[in-house]
């Protein structure tokens, strides 16, 4: 016979033993607790979610940044002198960081679903700490020679913000999970009204945000323009070196209908293709003439360009990982490419039946060919036996030197008013992606301005201009865009908006249900007494299996609102023990 030994069980919970485990190094029972955390882990907690949102929007950039991967290393070697693959370390570090980050991020999440007082390991703390100082490191070191490129950002919104959109509101509704049962289960106070007024702010905005979105490919599928013109840059520098007869060549063999160059003009005025101020990076001349390594490119006469040797660093650089893909034959043809001259290239062009698009570098002041760079340009075409009015030349500056071309199709660089086009006697515009908005195109195409954007190497910026009407683009890797026939997603409006407005009220359902469930859930455990569950959770356990731990509870007085006759009855069928009215049975 014994009486008010009320037995309590201790059930192993491995979930929240691995969570807590991994999250603080609380593996043991004891070491956890369900009070509040303190302000300090709190500070941690806010710390670790910029920490997840700074690489979120990190690991977002480098996703649409493949495109300009090559301008990229082309920039750090003009600062370094070294041609290397910077971006591997950098994806490298980016993935093994975000993944750390997100795992922290989802442990955190988990600790206050379970009502469990965060506590982070110090080992994870300086994790998270390093994790965030690299990653700003790395956004002010690509502001600082990379600025440009955040503007590649606005652009793909206009490829992912409908997925973007429904993905952000479903991690919003999911989390209404922790909002409703951090506000309900608590008294009210300002800080949770404050709590509960920033949800409702963020869901709506999110709600709403489809008003805000410029998708050019959320359009009627028989608006649909052709297909834009594949411009070869540089050739296809991705599967053989830029510039060379053979990149030209793969460049029309993977269709491409135009060829682009950058040319130079030697100090004997032949033009010859290179993009680089010096021939360091992309020629032998630091064996040949190590002297004369650093000098311009333009203070070379022809035969010395020529001897020099302009493939060999492709073969042992790799620069695109593209090398273990080439036959043998292919690569001895790689390794013996010499300079290519701006009339082989055009000879090329004219067999082909395809057009050519010159990026001229006008010589330096002190340069022999300082004046007469266009009549040499002009002397090549000319003997190339290619139409004029299949070459257009980009960069011909100042205006004056405009009106001693006669025949050649010519081009700006830069965004231009459809006035100041017509004013210049210009006939098309070649622009960057960034500088090219759906508006612009549309007003060009309208007033008859041909417009080609540079450069394009991915699917989703091809969709982009394909929708936008674009009707060119030039391109580092025409192998690539040849493998998309279509857009990458095309959706009428009404389409959309049927998805907008479904997926809105579904996620508005769900966040009320879940905020009723909660008030329900709380209040319902709030009409229980706490050693009435826990003695009704007992009874129900029939497994001979399950751990039972019994500490005894000795009241000395009744002050625990149980009436003197109560008694607690042992069963030893099964281990467990209840309270019954009028005495104890054995």
């Amino acid at each position: 016979m014994v009486k008010h030994q009320p037995l309590q069980v201790y059930e192993k919970q491995v979930f929240v033993s691995f969570v807590t485990g991994i999250y603080g190094c609380r593996w043991k029972r004891y070491q956890r607790s369900q009070e509040d955390s303190s302000r300090w882990e709190c500070a941690w907690f806010i710390i670790l979610c910029s920490s997840f949102f700074l690489l979120l929007f990190w690991t977002y950039f480098w996703l649409v940044a493949q495109n300009d991967f090559n301008e990229f290393n082309w920039s750090v070697y003009n600062r370094s002198g070294e041609w290397r693959d910077e971006t591997i370390p950098i994806l490298t570090s980016t993935t093994v960081g975000f993944s750390y980050i997100t795992f922290l991020m989802i442990l955190a999440l988990f600790h206050i679903s379970l009502g469990q007082q965060m506590n982070l390991y110090w080992v994870h703390k300086i994790g998270v700490l390093a994790t965030l100082i690299t990653t700003i490191s790395g956004v002010v070191t690509v502001d600082d020679i990379w600025g440009d490129e955040w503007d590649i950002l606005l652009v793909s919104l206009q490829s992912t913000a409908p997925f973007l959109h429904l993905g952000a509101l479903a991690t919003v509704t999911a989390i209404s999970w922790l909002v409703a049962g951090y506000v309900v289960r608590r008294e009210r106070s300002n800080f949770h009204v404050m709590v509960l007024l920033i949800y409702i702010v963020i869901l709506l905005a999110l709600y709403l945000a489809p008003l805000t979105f410029t998708c050019p490919c959320i359009m009627d599928r028989h608006s649909l323009r052709p297909r834009p013109d594949i411009i070869g840059r540089r050739g296809a520098p991705m599967l053989a070196p830029e510039n060379t007869m053979v990149s030209f060549n793969r460049a029309l063999q993977h269709g491409a209908s135009s060829l682009e160059a950058d040319v130079t003009i030697s100090v004997d005025g032949v033009p010859f293709l290179m993009r680089d101020r010096t021939l360091r990076r992309t020629t032998d001349v630091s064996k040949v003439f190590p002297a004369r390594q650093y000098d311009d490119a333009s203070f070379f006469n022809w035969t010395e360009i020529r001897s020099l040797n302009a493939g060999q660093w492709f073969l042992e650089s790799d620069p695109y990982w593209t090398v273990e893909t080439l036959t043998a034959r292919d690569r001895s043809r790689i390794g013996n490419q010499t300079v290519c001259s701006l009339v082989e290239m055009l000879r090329l062009a004219a067999r082909a039946n395809s057009s050519a698009l010159l990026d001229i570098r006008k010589p330096p002041p002190e340069h022999p060919r300082y004046r007469s760079w266009f009549m040499d340009t002009l002397w090549a075409v000319q003997k190339a036996g290619i139409s004029q009015k299949r070459v257009r030349t980009v960069t011909w500056t100042p205006d004056t030197d405009r009106g001693r071309v006669r025949g050649l199709q010519q081009t700006a660089n830069e965004k231009l008013s459809v006035e100041e086009i017509r004013q210049r006697g210009i006939t098309s515009l070649t622009l960057h992606y960034s500088k090219a908005s759906h508006k612009d195109i549309q007003e060009y195409l309208a007033n008859n301005v041909s417009v080609t954007v540079y450069p394009v190497n991915d699917p989703w910026l091809l969709s982009v201009l394909w929708c936008s009407g674009v009707p060119s683009v030039s391109s580092d890797a025409p192998q690539v865009l040849r493998k998309v026939p279509y857009p990458i997603w095309l959706m009428s409006q009404n389409a959309y908006n049927f998805i907008w407005i479904t997926s809105d009220l579904v996620s508005l359902a769900v966040v009320i249900g879940i905020f009723c469930f909660q008030k329900w859930r709380m209040s319902g455990m709030q009409n229980y007494n706490p050693e009435q569950i826990m003695l009704s959770a007992v009874t129900r356990r029939s497994s001979r299996d399950v751990n039972i731990m019994k500490e005894k509870l000795i009241f000395s007085e009744l002050n625990n609102g149980l009436s003197s006759t109560e008694e607690l009855s042992l069963y030893p069928e099964n281990g467990y023990a209840r309270y019954s009215d009028g005495g104890v049975s054995d």
